[in-house]
């Protein structure tokens, strides 16, 4: 078996010289072995809907056009994938109801693509097809060959066999496994759903489908045969990697997909040189940027647009999204970093954790601590801050070198508005404080433990608002009275 030519130049790498690229993309099957009331090209891999990853693909292929072919839970798939797309794509979606197979299914799509360029068809529920593969397979169809994305598989049971002529060269078929004679079902090249073809010859081919078959369905397969009738060249693309043609049908399946694809994130991290400290309980859900010597521990958690600066260690157990940690922070085990829309920020040196909680607008400065079950929301921590133990800062803006004690927080939300407070430079606020915005804390000031805090205070001052002690000598506790 031989793989086709791929007519590709330097000055067109693409291989897409047949003109424009339209994307067919399948999603309407139930899924019913997900046993799941989610339609099934909804069901995430890595933090993304497994159809926003095939629709990802097929956007930085260059495709002019993306149609998806949608039939169970439609509404909720296409209300979806508009959110997926980018502008620079046309979207269109096509409704397969009911659901008569796979030529059926590119059939609804039809009428929605052009009549000149190349189709490429996809599959919403296989996730970790390679943009090169799908390059090689375009540059194969070349606007005149339908070309089959194939693999031998040691076991083929269920897929449509590869049926070549009788040197082994040149494609004749694809028989699916249900119609395959024994002698067919002994071939261990199967197709793998995905194909390219000229778009007016596809269309013309898909005219001519037929359902007289065991599973009385219009199979997209049937239009090798049709091509091969007509005279039209069909190629096939073989490929070794059988995890880029693995669909999802089941939670274990898309399980061990999970699996694949953070291992060969780990393992491209670590061929940059992060260190992690074991790659098989390692989790990238979005993007994570990392410079020099980085090390990450076991079980955490990367979501969203993650930086890591150089020498940034991350210890055990953290979940961090949309965050930029700058070099040489530390950020210890059990912290939650959620930046989200804007990102969290902490800056170089800092210590964070553990059990910190960053939400949204925490922006820390270089050299800050904040230390166990401390949370920071929609604030900012000047350079050298500590916030070290228990405490709450809220809408707060917090000047260089303060130093905000245990169990003091915040107290932002007057039940109907949020409040700013603001914390001038190296003051010291004590332990079980609580700062009632909106207030100023002027620069250098003190405030005395326990205190309630509802005025704003001068630079330098020492502020104490709680009840004098009073102490009464020899006091007994009351006793239960006898039974």
């Amino acid at each position: 078996m031989t793989a086709s030519s791929r007519s590709t130049s330097p000055s067109n790498p693409t291989g897409l010289e047949a003109g424009p690229l339209a994307v067919v993309v399948m999603a309407a099957g139930k899924g019913t072995r997900m046993k799941s009331r989610l339609p099934k090209v909804l069901h995430r891999l890595a933090g993304q809907p497994l159809i926003g990853r095939v629709i990802d693909t097929a956007t930085r292929l260059g495709a002019a056009r993306i149609v998806v072919v949608t039939g169970h839970g439609a509404d909720e798939v296409e209300g979806a994938v508009r959110g997926l797309a980018g502008a620079s794509v046309a979207l269109d979606f096509a409704r397969q109801e009911p659901q008569l197979g796979t030529g059926h299914a590119v059939q609804q799509a039809a009428p929605r693509l052009p009549d000149a360029g190349t189709v490429l068809v996809l599959s919403g529920d296989v996730p970790l097809i390679g943009e090169d593969t799908l390059r090689a397979l375009v540059a194969a169809s070349g606007g005149e060959r339908l070309a089959l994305l194939t693999i031998e598989l040691d076991d083929p049971t269920g897929y449509g066999r590869v049926v070549r002529d009788a040197a082994g060269a040149q494609v004749q078929a694809i028989v699916e496994h249900k119609d395959a004679t024994e002698a067919q079902r002994a071939i261990r090249e199967i197709y793998s759903g995905v194909m390219a073809a000229p778009a007016a010859a596809l269309k013309r081919w898909l005219g001519q489908l037929r359902n007289d078959n065991a599973q009385v369905e219009y199979y997209l397969t049937d239009v090798a045969r049709i091509a091969v009738d007509e005279g039209t060249p069909v190629v096939a693309e073989v490929i070794a990697d059988e995890m880029q043609v693995a669909g999802v049908n089941s939670p274990s399946q898309l399980a061990a997909l999970e699996r694949v694809w953070q291992r060969r994130e780990a393992e491209r991290l670590m061929d940059a040189g992060v260190r992690l400290a074991d790659p098989a309980r390692f989790d990238l859900r979005g993007e994570l940027a990392c410079g020099q010597d980085v090390e990450i521990d076991v079980g955490c958690i990367f979501e969203g647009r993650v930086e890591l600066g150089e020498g940034v260690r991350i210890g055990a157990h953290c979940v961090i999204a949309n965050a930029r940690i700058a070099a040489g922070a530390v950020i210890h085990p059990f912290t939650h970093i959620d930046g989200g829309k804007e990102g969290a920020v902490v800056g170089a040196g800092a210590l964070i954790g553990p059990y910190a909680r960053l939400r949204p607008g925490a922006q820390l400065g270089a050299e800050v601590h904040v230390g166990n079950f401390v949370e920071i929301k929609n604030s900012t921590l000047a350079d050298g801050a500590k916030a070290n133990h228990l405490a709450y800062l809220g809408d707060a803006t917090v000047g260089a070198r303060v130093n905000y004690g245990a169990g003091s927080i915040t107290a932002n939300y007057d039940g109907a508005n949020k409040h700013r407070t603001v914390i001038g430079d190296d003051v010291h606020v004590g332990s079980n404080c609580v700062l009632v915005a909106p207030i100023t804390i002027g620069a250098g000031g003190t405030v005395g433990g326990g205190s309630t805090v509802t005025k704003s205070t001068e630079p330098g001052a020492l502020t104490v608002a709680r009840g004098r002690q009073v102490s009464f000598p020899n006091w007994q506790r009351p006793k239960k009275a006898p039974k």
